[in-house]
C-alpha cells in the first residue's frame, strides 16, 4: 500500500488535504506548528523520537484542549532494527479511589457513566494521577538522541511568544465555555471578557511557559517529585481531588509488547490491553477477512453492514473483557484467534442487523491528540495522547498553566465490572497507534483521536487500505461509520441510497457530520520516499524532510 504504486480508485468522496512526500522524515500531527516542531528536531539532526516527544510538548501548548503533560497515552514506537515498543503512560485512579465514589444516575446504553453533578467530568474529582510528561521523558532518555532542554525549546517559544488561534481552537473553547468559566485561571485565559478566544487572537501562555521552563531543567521530577506536583497536590487538596504528592511519586510507566494480527498479507502490529485497540482491531480483521471486503466495493451497503457488525461483536466482547491486565484477565489469545473469529463471522446474518452479546468471559474520552512520525534511519512513532475530554476536566493548576485530565470518566462508576474503579488501576483506552508490515517491510503507520470511536476508524482505514486499494490520503479522510447501542451513526458523505438499505436491514441511521478526530498517518514507499497525509475533521498538517547535507568531499570554489 502506498500512493505511489496504487492509482486512487474512483471513490464517492473528495478529498480537502493534500498530502506530503519526502525522504529524509516526516512528521504529521494535528496542528502545523507542532509539526513544524517535530521537523525542526529531524532537520537539527534529531531522530523519530525526538521529534516526536517534541511535537507533543508543542502541542500542549497550541492544542490545550487536547493535550497536556498532566494527560497521558500511549506510544508505539518501531526501532530501525524492527523492534516495536509501546509505553504506556496512561493515567492510574489515586490510592484514595473507590469503586463507588461516584453517585451513578443510570446504567443504559449510553448512559453507564452518567454520575451526579458530573463528578467523573469536570472538576477536581474527575483527575486521574497523570503520566505523560513521565512516558515522553522516558521515551527520549531510551531511544532519542537530543537533550530535554532542546526538544521541549520549540514548545516555550510558542507559550512565551503566543500563537494564532485556529477557528478549530475558538471552537472547542466556545463548545466548552460554560465549563471553562467554573474555572478562574482558564476563564481568564481563554473566556477574555466572557467571550470565547475568537480566531486570529493570539494567546499568550506566560504561566505555562515557565512550567514547561521547569521541566526543562529538572525532567519529570520537576512533577513527579518537585514544585509543579506539590502545586497540583495543593490545588487537589483545596477543590476535594484525591491526588496527592504521594500518589505523583508512586506513578510509572508500563513498557508493553504490542498485539500482532495478520490480514491478508500483512502484519497488523498495535497496542495491547488496557488499551483495546490492538486485541479487536485484529479481532475485526480476522472477521472480516472471510468476506471479499474489496469486491463488496467502499461505502456499499454489504460493506458497511459487516464493518457495523463485525464492530458490535467486538464491542460487546470489550465490555466484557478488557481491561487493566493487572487487575483483570483479559482472553487475549482467544480473542485474536481466527478460530473464534469464524465462530463469530458464522453468525453474521447479510439481510439482517443482530444485537450481540459478549463471546468470551473476562473478569471513554471525546479529546485526543495523534502524532505520526518517521525518520531517514527507519524509526517510526505512532503516540495518541489526551487529557481525555475537551480541556480535561476544566481545571488549571494556579500559578502553573498546566490543564488537568479527567481520565476517571473513563473507568466504569458502577462497582463490580471490569472497568470500575480500582486504587492504582489504569484507565481504559480505545487509543489506537497502529501500524502495518508486509513482507518484513513497515509499510503504514496511523491514528487518531476521537474517544469509542478511535479504534473502530482506525480499522476502517486499515480496510480502505488494503481492500479498497486507497491512496493514504484517501484513507484517511473517507467517510466513517460507527455503531453503539443499536444506532449506526454514518457520515454525511455516505449516499442516502446506502443509508436507506442499510435501515432496511435493521440498523437505526443517525446522520453525523464527523466520526471521531482527525486522522494522521504515514506510508513507507517501496522505492524509499515517506507519504504523509492528515484528514479535514482537524487542524491535521504533515510535514516533509527531503535533501540533505553536502556530498562528502564538496568544497565550495570560485
Amino acid at each position: 500500500m502506498s500512493d505511489s504504486i496504487h492509482a486512487p480508485r474512483q471513490t464517492p468522496f473528495v478529498c480537502e488535504k493534500m498530502p506530503a512526500t519526502g525522504s529524509r522524515g516526516m512528521v504529521v500531527t494535528n496542528h502545523p506548528l507542532a509539526s513544524a516542531a517535530g521537523a525542526q528536531m529531524l532537520l537539527a539532526g534529531g531522530n523519530a523520537v525526538d521529534a516526536a516527544v517534541a511535537a507533543l510538548f508543542a502541542l500542549t501548548v497550541v492544542e490545550p484542549m487536547m493535550v497536556g503533560v498532566l494527560g497521558g497515552g500511549l506510544s508505539h514506537i518501531r526501532l530501525a532494527d524492527g523492534r516495536h515498543q509501546v509505553i504506556d503512560n496512561l493515567s492510574t485512579a489515586p490510592r484514595r479511589a473507590t469503586a463507588d465514589m461516584y453517585d451513578c444516575l443510570s446504567d443504559e446504553i449510553g448512559r453507564q457513566r452518567d454520575v451526579r453533578d458530573r463528578e467523573n467530568v469536570v472538576g477536581a474529582k474527575a483527575i486521574g494521577i497523570p503520566g505523560a510528561l513521565r512516558g515522553w521523558c522516558e521515551a527520549l532518555e531510551r531511544f532519542g538522541t537530543l537533550p530535554l532542554a532542546d526538544v521541549i525549546a520549540p514548545a516555550i517559544a510558542l507559550a512565551a511568544r503566543g500563537f494564532i488561534v485556529t477557528p478549530y481552537l475558538s471552537n472547542c473553547i466556545a463548545d466548552t465555555a460554560a465549563d471553562l468559566a467554573t474555572d478562574a485561571g482558564l476563564a481568564a485565559l481563554l473566556l477574555p471578557g466572557g467571550q470565547p478566544l475568537a480566531a486570529g487572537a493570539r494567546l499568550v501562555q506566560a504561566d505555562y511557559a515557565e512550567s514547561l521552563r521547569l521541566i526543562a531543567a529538572e525532567g519529570p521530577q520537576a512533577l513527579y517529585a518537585g514544585a509543579l506536583g506539590t502545586a497540583l497536590a495543593d490545588c487537589m487538596a483545596a477543590r476535594g481531588g484525591l491526588i496527592d504528592t504521594a500518589d505523583l511519586a508512586g506513578y510509572r510507566t508500563e513498557r508493553r509488547e504490542p498485539i500482532r494480527g495478520s490480514y491478508r498479507g500483512y502484519e497488523i502490529i498495535g497496542p495491547p490491553p488496557p488499551s483495546s485497540s490492538g486485541v479487536h482491531i485484529a479481532q475485526m480483521l480476522n472477521i472480516l477477512e472471510g468476506f471479499d471486503i474489496g469486491a463488496l466495493g467502499f461505502g456499499s451497503p454489504d460493506a458497511i453492514h459487516l464493518l457495523a457488525e463485525a464492530l458490535k461483536i467486538a464491542f460487546a466482547d470489550r465490555a466484557a473483557a478488557t481491561a487493566d491486565p493487572a487487575f483483570v484477565k483479559v482472553p487475549v489469545a482467544r480473542l485474536i484467534d481466527k478460530a473464534y473469529a469464524a465462530e463469530r463471522r458464522a453468525l453474521i446474518a447479510m439481510d439482517e442487523a443482530r444485537i450481540w452479546s459478549a463471546g468470551v468471559i473476562g473478569g471513554e474520552s471525546a479529546d485526543t491528540t495523534h502524532i505520526t512520525v518517521a525518520d531517514a534511519a527507519g524509526n517510526v512513532v505512532s503516540a495518541t495522547q489526551t487529557l481525555n475530554g475537551l480541556f480535561g476536566a476544566c481545571v488549571q493548576v494556579p500559578g502553573t498553566g498546566m490543564i488537568a485530565n479527567n481520565y476517571m470518566f473513563n473507568f466504569d462508576p458502577h462497582p463490580g465490572r471490569a472497568l470500575s474503579i480500582a486504587p492504582g488501576k489504569r484507565v481504559f483506552t480505545s487509543m489506537a497507534p497502529m501500524m502495518a508490515v508486509k513482507d518484513g517491510r513497515l509499510a503504514f503507520a496511523l491514528g487518531l483521536p476521537g474517544a469509542l470511536r478511535i479504534f473502530p476508524s482506525a480499522l476502517q482505514a486499515i480496510v480502505n487500505l488494503i481492500d479498497h486499494g486507497m491512496s493514504l490520503q484517501e484513507a484517511v479522510e473517507a467517510p466513517r461509520v460507527w455503531t453503539e447501542g443499536g444506532v449506526l451513526e454514518i457520515e454525511d458523505a455516505v449516499p442516502d441510497a446506502v443509508a436507506q438499505d442499510l435501515a432496511a436491514r435493521g440498523h437505526r441511521i443517525v446522520r453525523s457530520p464527523r466520526i471521531a478526530g482527525g486522522m494522521n498517518a504515514i506510508a513507507f514507499n517501496p522505492e524509499g520516499t515517506l507519504t504523509g497525509a492528515a484528514c479535514w475533521r482537524a487542524d491535521g498538517t504533515p510535514v516533509a524532510i527531503s535533501g540533505g547535507l553536502a556530498r562528502a568531499g564538496a568544497r565550495f570554489s570560485i
